[in-house]
């Protein structure tokens, strides 16, 4: 296998990056849709032009410093798709308000299942007679089974970070209206009590403290088990 440079790995990177977060956001507007609430498509934010979805901090000033730093791994968010929740439990009560707030760690949790699945079949030797189409088939090999991986590895690290029960993260909105649909609200009040900035302070002492065990490991497992 061949040392890929930068030149091919960073535009890879970026792609897949952009694929995780973006369609992420994509599904919540569509199963919002899908239950009666047009915000996001009134808006053209459930079409696939990267354009309209790219945050300037969490898209690109994020990763970049990330990847300049050297870090393990690169991180980065979309701007949220808008979502009336109201309209959404009107039409479809607690259960379509879960199904919202599921959508987008599912997409990605799915996503990096199927990644999984090309790495395999790709690595297996499956498509070699269509690699042999190319003047140099081990090179191309190398460029799909990187994107893959990086795209695998985007999509677990964004679908175990948003079901991380801190508000404003999708794991407390899961919670909150998986214990409405069986009629406890527990959860519902306990998240609506902190404020989006008190849970992203949480977050940042968890993920730059020894605490960041209850994030890192599951990434961890989640990537072996997929490989």
């Amino acid at each position: 296998m061949f040392e890929l440079s930068l030149f091919y790995q960073i535009p890879l990177i970026i792609t897949a990056l952009l694929i995780a977060i973006i369609g992420h956001e994509i599904m919540h507007g569509l199963v919002a849709y899908k239950y009666g609430d047009s915000s996001a498509k009134d808006l053209g934010r459930l079409q696939l032009n990267p354009i309209v979805h790219i945050d300037l901090i969490g898209s690109i000033l994020v990763p970049v410093m990330l990847f300049l730093l050297n870090a393990p791994f690169l991180f980065g968010w979309a701007k949220p798709v808008p979502v009336r929740i109201d309209r959404v439990i009107s039409n479809g009560g607690y259960f379509g308000a879960f199904g919202v707030s599921i959508a987008g760690v599912a997409y990605n949790f799915i996503l990096a299942l199927f990644c999984s699945f090309c790495i395999y079949v790709f690595n297996g030797g499956i498509f070699s007679g269509f690699l042999d189409y190319f003047d140099n088939p081990k090179f191309v090999l190398e460029l799909i089974v990187f994107f893959f991986l990086q795209l695998l590895l985007y999509n677990v690290i964004l679908g175990v970070f948003n079901l991380l029960p801190l508000p404003p993260l999708d794991g407390s909105q899961v919670l909150a209206y998986l214990g409405l649909m069986f009629k406890n609200d527990f959860f519902a009040k306990l998240f609506n009590k902190i404020h989006p900035m008190v849970g992203m302070i949480c977050l940042m002492i968890i993920l730059s403290t020894p605490l960041s065990i209850i994030f890192s490991t599951p990434v961890n497992w989640i990537i072996h088990w997929l490989l």
